[in-house]
């Protein structure tokens, strides 16, 4: 299991790595996990999309680890797998309202110490 530092989440097998950690993944598999909003007790989803080989530079890598293959099966403690169009449709808009919400705050930010911070705190590839 692969978390980079845009905060994607990939699981495949590792078929390659070098000094600079740049790794080559083969069955890759991009895992998203959300809280459906408004939601009464609040669920928790899942899903896999499949992205076959992947090659990722080792600068972007946060977090490498092994996953126990007889647990792999399993469903994530307190996640159920869900429609993979409803979890990405989720995600995205979860995701929309964090970045509203970030500009807001550098907007703000700005006003208060008299300067321009648009673009800090933005992962940039």
């Amino acid at each position: 299991m692969l978390v980079l530092r845009d905060g994607r989440k990939l699981l495949g097998v590792l078929r390659s790595w070098d000094q600079f950690a740049n790794l080559v993944l083969t069955e890759t598999k991009e895992r998203y996990y959300v809280d459906v909003p408004g939601s009464q007790p609040l669920r928790k989803l899942f899903c896999d999309i499949p992205r076959g080989t992947y090659l990722v530079r080792g600068e972007n890598v946060l977090l490498l680890g092994e996953i126990d293959l007889d647990r792999d099966d399993e469903n994530p403690p307190g996640y159920e797998e869900g429609n993979v169009e409803e979890v990405f449709a989720i995600q995205k808009k979860l995701e929309s309202e964090r970045k509203k919400n970030d500009k807001t705050k550098i907007r703000k930010a700005g006003e208060l110490w008299g300067g321009e911070l648009e673009g800090s705190g933005e992962v940039l590839f």
